[in-house]
C-alpha cells in the first residue's frame, strides 16, 4: 500500500513539475484564428478536445474577433477567457 501511495505521489509531483515547465516555456501570444490543435493545447485550460472545438467553431462561424468570442465554444467560460486574454491574438 505504501509503495502504491508513494508511486501515486511521485507521478503527481512529476506531472505538476512538467506543467510548470511547460507554462514557463509557453510561446508568445497565439493567433487563435490560425493555430493548430497542437498549438492551442499549449494554452492554459485548453486540452485537445477544446482545441478541436475552437477549430470547428472558427470553421463554422468564422474568425474570432475578440477573446469574448471564445465563449461561443462549448466548454469555454468566462474563467478560461480571463486566463487567455493576454496569451492570444486575432
Amino acid at each position: 500500500m505504501n509503495k502504491l501511495l508513494s508511486g501515486a505521489l511521485l507521478t503527481l509531483a512529476l506531472s505538476v513539475t512538467t506543467l510548470a515547465i511547460a507554462q514557463e516555456d509557453a510561446p508568445g501570444p497565439i493567433d487563435i484564428n490560425q493555430a493548430s490543435v497542437e498549438t492551442l493545447t499549449q494554452l492554459p485550460g485548453i486540452g485537445a478536445v477544446k482545441a478541436q472545438a475552437i477549430i470547428e467553431d472558427r470553421n463554422t462561424n468564422g474568425s474570432f474577433a475578440s477573446v469574448d468570442d471564445l465563449t461561443r465554444v462549448k466548454g469555454i467560460g468566462e474563467g478560461t477567457v480571463e486566463d487567455l486574454d493576454d496569451r492570444i491574438t486575432f
